[in-house]
């Protein structure tokens, strides 16, 4: 098997003026064959011509910048190559992390060694396979050139060209049929035969004997049909081994990490059978070790183990609560169940560690170690199995000469050696437990001593939760006060404007203005809410500039007496708005109103006068807007006449 593997030296695929250059590794039966330096455009042309297996990267951003990238990309390998990830699909982890499962270490910042190392993992199974396009395939065969518009012989011409792409659709078809693949076919028929001819196969691109191909006259596209979305398949179909703690009883827990620790599943629930719980482990990989939080395991403990045929755990003695929390301190739980089974196990992970770790030293680069781990865990020698994954016979002892059986005395006192050997070793055993009982009430009095100490700390923990509970509340009550007196500073100079308007008001020689920002709903919802506006008010506006139909109609609705307009002459479309609406509007050099903030005052006299001045303007708007309606119907009436008479006539 043939794996090139990639990682970027410099560059970037996102970049339009540094092009990516990469370290490309050859990885051939296992034996890396060398590293260089390419570019895309030379790792294209290597691809073509070399055709590997497998082209494995670290991350799909070293090759395609988003989606569509990736599809062009994948559209370009050869169709016997795979692109392997090998850092994973959905749930990525390190490259290093990654090595570490074969042994292999590299130099991080050294990109040739990480293309060595991408394409040695994925020789050996890691990563998973990048898929994008659906078991279907299209040809599209259709012309090279356009037939143009020609001349004396563009019929001949366009002729040729169609003849072309019709007989190379006929060509395909046959190679089709010879491959036994089933396919829909849709032609496009043209002057002297077809403009295009479009296949569709119902198998994948790898194994439709037909390639993009470019001629004089004719053109073959072959592409892929893509998903919808990406999916990435395991390049190995072997599930990873488990350490499952479990935690039986009316709420069952389950756990399970993997051989370097790190935690794969963590459930429990009230609901589950011995079924449900096999189903589960099965989804997540394969149980090796079944362990239990307590030193006798329990029975459905037991039965869930012999149907994985896993090794059994269970502590020299039963764990602690104490124990338990110290095991499970950087994982999160979400009750006491799933603590008790990820504590098993994490003892039954940590129990192994430095089992684990001899082997590491021992087992070169190259092997799977957690199928290394596995096999040993299950009585295999290591040299035996090696060599069983290194595809080699374990290599035979050289034969040894043959020793004449001992005599029977010799075997006598070798007897009596092994029994005092044994004596010897069982009374170092009764000191050896004698000694374990001594540590374990010293660690019990530690134990009580930690119990107090954490009680003491706790209280401490509630009393300043407590403490920092009041605190915020104060805060917030202080933040609450604040917005009340910042709320009453608002009322107060509300209250303040409307007495002056009142005092005002009392006067009968002015007559109270309140004043807008400008002519905008925006602005009369402002002094709405500040002072009110109410029926018979008489309003005041700077300018008349952003006014709407709308605004001119929401006064007229409110009852305002009139509207004092400022600055330039208003619009005459403003003025017939609101003569529409009936809203007088006053301009304010008549009127000479006196401003201060939101209210003011005019002379009633002015006032009235140009209220009064209004209203003569507006009787004779209102007898030239009847007789255009007279004039209007008049003009109907005659039309309508006149149609009647060329109709009789």
């Amino acid at each position: 098997m043939k794996v090139f593997g990639i990682d970027i030296i410099k560059g970037s695929v996102r970049s339009r003026t540094r092009r990516p250059v990469y370290a490309l590794a050859r990885v051939e039966d296992g034996e890396v064959q060398g590293v260089e330096e390419v570019t895309g455009f030379r790792l294209q042309r290597l691809l073509a011509t070399e055709q590997p297996d497998i082209l494995a990267v670290d991350s799909l951003q070293e090759v395609a910048a988003d989606q569509h990238e990736l599809y062009a990309f994948l559209q370009s390998l050869p169709p016997s190559t795979k692109l392997v990830q090998v850092t994973g699909g959905e749930k990525k982890e390190s490259l290093g992390k990654v090595a570490a499962r074969y042994n292999i270490s590299f130099n991080k910042f050294d990109p040739y060694a990480e293309a060595r190392t991408t394409a040695r993992v994925a020789a050996l199974g890691a990563g998973v396979e990048v898929i994008a396009f659906e078991n279907t395939t299209d040809i599209v065969v259709s012309r090279h050139r356009s037939p143009g518009r020609g001349g004396w012989s563009q019929n001949r011409y366009a002729r040729k060209i169609h003849g072309a792409v019709l007989q190379k659709g006929r060509e395909i078809e046959t190679r089709l049929r010879g491959a036994g693949l089933d396919y829909e076919k849709k032609e496009t028929k043209a002057f002297g035969g077809y403009s295009r001819v479009a296949f569709r196969v119902k198998a994948p691109r790898e194994r439709v004997p037909v390639h993009s191909s470019r001629g004089a006259d004719v053109q073959v596209r072959v592409t892929g049909r893509q998903l919808d979305r990406i999916r990435f398949e395991p390049l190995s179909s072997r599930p990873r081994y488990l350490i499952v703690g479990l935690d039986p009883g009316t709420t069952t827990g389950i756990a399970a990490v993997d051989l370097d620790g790190n935690l794969v599943l963590l459930t429990s629930s009230r609901q589950m059978t011995m079924s449900d719980i096999v189903e589960e482990l099965y989804r997540a990989g394969k149980p090796l070790i079944i362990a239990s939080d307590v030193q006798q395991m329990p029975y459905s403990v037991e039965k869930i183990r012999r149907a994985f045929n896993a090794i059994p755990y269970t502590p020299k003695q039963s764990l602690s609560v104490e124990a338990k929390y110290d095991l499970t301190a950087p994982f999160s739980y979400t009750n006491d169940h799933e603590r008790d089974a990820l504590s098993a196990a994490l003892d039954a992970y940590r129990s192994l560690q430095n089992k684990f770790r001899n082997i590491a030293k021992r087992v070169g680069p190259g092997f799977d170690l957690d199928e290394v781990r596995a096999r040993v865990l299950r009585g295999q020698p290591l040299d035996t199995v090696l060599a069983d994954l290194q595809g080699v016979p374990a290599a035979k002892k050289e034969a040894e000469p043959e020793v004449p059986p001992p005599e029977r005395p010799v075997e006598d006192e070798r007897v009596m050696a092994l029994d005092g050997m044994v004596k010897r070793l069982r009374s170092y055993v009764q000191e050896l437990q004698e000694e374990l009982r001594e540590r374990g009430r010293e660690a019990e009095r530690l134990r009580q001593e930690v119990r107090r100490a954490r009680s003491a700390t706790e209280r401490k923990i509630r009393r300043d939760a407590e403490l920092a509970a009041k605190d915020a509340t104060i805060e917030s009550l202080r933040e609450q006060l604040r917005g009340e007196r910042r709320r009453s500073r608002r009322l107060k100079k509300r209250l303040e404007r409307m007495q002056k308007v009142a005092k005002i008001e009392g006067t009968e020689d002015y007559t109270p203005l309140k004043a807008l920002d400008s002519l905008t709903r925006e602005a009369v919802r402002g002094l709405q809410e500040e002072i009110g506006i109410v029926e018979g008010d008489v309003l005041y506006v700077p300018r008349a500039h952003g006014w709407g139909r709308g605004v001119v109609k929401d006064l007229a609705g409110t009852g305002v007496r009139a509207l004092v307009v400022g600055g330039e002459p208003p619009d005459p479309h403003l003025i017939r708005v609101a003569r529409e609406s009936d809203l007088p509007l006053l301009p304010a050099e008549t009127v000479r109103p006196d401003i201060r903030g939101r209210s003011g005052a005019a002379l009633t006299g002015a006032v009235e006068e140009a209220i009064g001045e209004w209203e003569e303007e507006q009787k004779e708007f209102r007898r030239e807007q009847e007789a255009e309606r007279v004039e209007y119907l008049f003009k109907e009436y005659r039309s309508e006449r006149e149609k009647e008479v060329r109709r009789g006539g």
